[in-house]
This record gives C-alpha cells, sequence and structure tokens, in this order.
C-alpha cells in the first residue's frame, strides 16, 4: 500500500498493525500536511459488524475535542470499500517504548497520569469510555503531551451496544475484574486501567503479571499487587493510595468520577513541588533490612529452643547426651526476608501452622495488623482506621487474631507521649476470612 494515493492521502509507510485495524502515515495533498490512516485489517472488511464498530470508534472520538485526545478528521472508504479513519499525526513514541526503557520518573509518571486523566474526564462527560486504555494508546509527543488514541474498543454509554453479552474487550492486563467477567462495564473500568498504567510507570512493571491470559485474569480478580514500596525507593504514601483506590476490585470503591483521581494527582503534584509531601529517604529501606535481619534470627533461634525441648521429650536426646554434644562445625543459618515495605514492621508472629504471619506495620500515620501467606506471598491488612492496632496474637486454631487498640483517634502528639506512656487501650479479637472486629476487653 506504501506509495499509492487514496483519496486524497499519499500512503508514506506503516506506523503499525493492531486487531482493530492498520495504520499509515500518509501526506494529505489537500491541506500538505501529515496525517495518520486508519484502515480496517482487509481479512474483516467484509465484517458488517466490524464496520459498524469502526464507524463507532470514528464517531466517538470526532465527537472529542481536547489536548490529550487525538484528533479525527474525516471517515472514508476506498474504491473496493475499505473503510480508513484520518486522524492527526504526531511525532513522539508512545508510552508503552518509554516504560520500556525502566521506570520513570516520579513527576513525569504523575504529569502523565494527569493528561490521561484529563482526556477521559472530558471523554466520560461526554457519556464516552475508551475501554481500552494501555501504554500503546498513549502516545508522548515530542514536547511532552499525552494523547489517547484508539477509541475502537470504546462504547457510547447511551449508544447502540455492538458487543455480545458476555463478550470481554480490551488487553488483558489493564482490563478491570468486571472487564474480565464479561460483564457491562462502566466509565470506572478506564479508572481502573489509569491505575494500572500509573503502577506501571512508577515501578516499571504491571501489578497484574503471569504466563498466560487466564492467569492474568485470575489474579486482577483474586490477588493484590505488590505494594509499590517494596520495589522502588522513595515512592508517596499519598501516591500508592492513589494508585490503591483506582485499583479497588470493587468499583463502588474505587473513584467514582475520573475528575476525583484528577483532583488528587494534581494536589500531589503541587505537594511534590513544594516539597510538603516529604518523599522517604533510601536510609529507611537500609533501616528496614536491618530489622528484618535480626527479627528473622530472634524467629529462627526461638525455633531451635522449640525443636530441642521436642527432641528431649521424645527421650531422642538424654539429658546426659545433650551435655555432650559439641558442634563439629559452625552452625549455618539461612535467613529469609518475609517483608520489604518501607515503614516499620513489629510484633511479628507465625501462625499455629507456620505458613503464615501477622505483623505490626504503620500506614498512613496509623499502625495496622497485616497477615502474610509465606506460600503465596499474599498479604491482607486485617485494620484500618484512625487507631494503632497492635501486638497481634494468634488463635490456637488460626481463624482469629487478637490484637490491643488505641483509645486513641486522630492522636495528637501529648506530653505524655513523649515518654512512651500510652493513654490506655482495649483487646479486640478480628476474624481473620471475614475481617470482623469484637472487642473482649475494656480498660
Amino acid at each position: 500500500m506504501i506509495g499509492q494515493t487514496i483519496s486524497h492521502y499519499r500512503i508514506l509507510e506503516k506506523l503499525g498493525e493492531g486487531g482493530m485495524g492498520v495504520v499509515y502515515k500518509a501526506q494529505d495533498t489537500k491541506l500538505d500536511r501529515s496525517v495518520a490512516l486508519k484502515f480496517l485489517p482487509p481479512h474483516l472488511s467484509q465484517a458488517e459488524e466490524e464496520k459498524k464498530r469502526f464507524i463507532h470508534e470514528a464517531k466517538a472520538a470526532s465527537a472529542l475535542d481536547h489536548q490529550n485526545i487525538c484528533t479525527i478528521y474525516e471517515i472514508d472508504e476506498t474504491e473496493d470499500r475499505q473503510m480508513f479513519i484520518a486522524m492527526s499525526y504526531y511525532e513522539g513514541e508512545t508510552l508503552k517504548n518509554k516504560i520500556e526503557h525502566g521506570p520513570l520518573k516520579l513527576d513525569e509518571a504523575i504529569d502523565i497520569a494527569i493528561q490521561v486523566s484529563e482526556g477521559l474526564a472530558k471523554a466520560h462527560r461526554q457519556g464516552i469510555i475508551h475501554r481500552d486504555i494501555n501504554p500503546a494508546n498513549i502516545m508522548i509527543t515530542s514536547d511532552g503531551v499525552a494523547k489517547i488514541v484508539d477509541f475502537g474498543l470504546a462504547k457510547l454509554a447511551r449508544g447502540t451496544k455492538l458487543t455480545k453479552t458476555g463478550m470481554t474487550l480490551g488487553t488483558v492486563a489493564y482490563m478491570s475484574p468486571e472487564q474480565t467477567k464479561g460483564t457491562d462495564a462502566d466509565h470506572r473500568t478506564d479508572i481502573w486501567a489509569l491505575g494500572v498504567l500509573l503502577y506501571e510507570m512508577v515501578a516499571g512493571q504491571q501489578p497484574f503479571k503471569a504466563d498466560y491470559e487466564q492467569a492474568v485474569m485470575y489474579s486482577i480478580l483474586n490477588e493484590d499487587p505488590e505494594p509499590l514500596t517494596g520495589l522502588r525507593t522513595g515512592v508517596p504514601a499519598e501516591l500508592e493510595r492513589i494508585i490503591n483506590k483506582a485499583l479497588a476490585k470493587n468499583p463502588g470503591e474505587r473513584y467514582q468520577h475520573t475528575d476525583e483521581m484528577l483532583t488528587d494527582l494534581k494536589m500531589l503534584k503541587k505537594q511534590l513541588e513544594s516539597g510538603i509531601t516529604r518523599v522517604k529517604p533510601a536510609q529507611t529501606t537500609l533501616h528496614r533490612k536491618k530489622l528484618a535481619f535480626y527479627t528473622s534470627l530472634v524467629a529462627i533461634f526461638v525455633l531451635l529452643i522449640f525443636l530441642s525441648i521436642y527432641l528431649w521429650q521424645r527421650g531422642d536426646v538424654t539429658s546426659r547426651q545433650a551435655e555432650e554434644v559439641k558442634l563439629s562445625k559452625p552452625l549455618q543459618v539461612t535467613l529469609r526476608q518475609v517483608t520489604s515495605s518501607e515503614d516499620l514492621e513489629e510484633y511479628p508472629s507465625f501462625s499455629p501452622d507456620g505458613s503464615q504471619i501477622v505483623y505490626c506495620r504503620e500506614t498512613e500515620g496509623y499502625k495496622h495488623i497485616f497477615v502474610k501467606n509465606l506460600q503465596t506471598g499474599k498479604i491482607i491488612q486485617l485494620t484500618k482506621g484512625t487507631f494503632d492496632n497492635i501486638q497481634p496474637s494468634w488463635s490456637p486454631d488460626g481463624k482469629k487474631i487478637l490484637f490491643v487498640r488505641s483509645n486513641q483517634s486522630n492522636r495528637k502528639l501529648e506530653p505524655a507521649d513523649v515518654f512512651g506512656v500510652h493513654s490506655g487501650g482495649d483487646i479486640w479479637i478480628v476474624d481473620k476470612e471475614s475481617g470482623k472486629e469484637v472487642k473482649i476487653i475494656e480498660e
């Protein structure tokens, strides 16, 4: 097709190809400008359903006029009835290409997320859902402007539904939980994809990944992504909060409108520029590694003590033999770090079957109870709120966890706090499976 003239467009080179079309760079001979032409693939050119979706793409995108959305010029058909869209051509690279070089700088990632949010907010206000936000569909121009391209999977929220019930659309790694189930997805599915996009820009890797699509879908539906603070130092707590809220598996717990996420991103950008938001230094990570090292040593020695008692009770080693035992070589200890968050973690305890640990971690200014599965690596936060929850302890059956909750809510520094004196607390129990909390002793 290169060298041919279609309508008043002379084809110059092929730019790319996807499931919904082939894109070429062309010269508009009438207006003497470079454009991008997107053609419906030849093997689909006779499918009426695909033509409808292609026209739907042009109508949806052409209804939008925003600096962060690709401009559509026209839709036309070749003499052999092959549909194409003429749109703006931008010098630059896709966000996918940028991420392949490694994680982006925090300010750059936040700026791109803000621009994409602004474009999506414009589309959502006009009832248009993109449904396929991913790095390959974000073009970063040579002057740093983010452009959302390819509304091929968009739908008008109030328009005709062109997909069959149960059919999933979108790039799998960026699908929302509701998309993976094949159910109806509203504008909050774009908010989810934006959260995945921002996570990937910061971490340099996708939050949900596996060797095959079904495994990725399972991860999206059932697993939590690895905390950003475990993958990169210096990540502000507010940025991780924004991403976690965008990636809430229940749509009702996500940002309900793109404008809400956009407001938080802009506020974070201002705080970083003014220095109000403190970025945790790399020394914190070193401190945490040392703490994890010593905690692991203590746990190993405790296990050795219990093992010695067990063997003695079984009669495998008599008291006389125990006194005569001498080590022929230095004891070799294998250490394993089980947590990597930058915040202080304390009060670790093994579950009765040894497959999980419970511990206390400071998050967003308060200490809360977390449980980590040592086999799968999955971490669950059991308590939330503006209280300090500390000193967790397992029940014998491993189903409940006992802990102390401080009486202080929205606490402020008091003179007694300087000397480590607490104002008191109550003893609570939380059910590990349901998360239900019950107070059992009140002081």
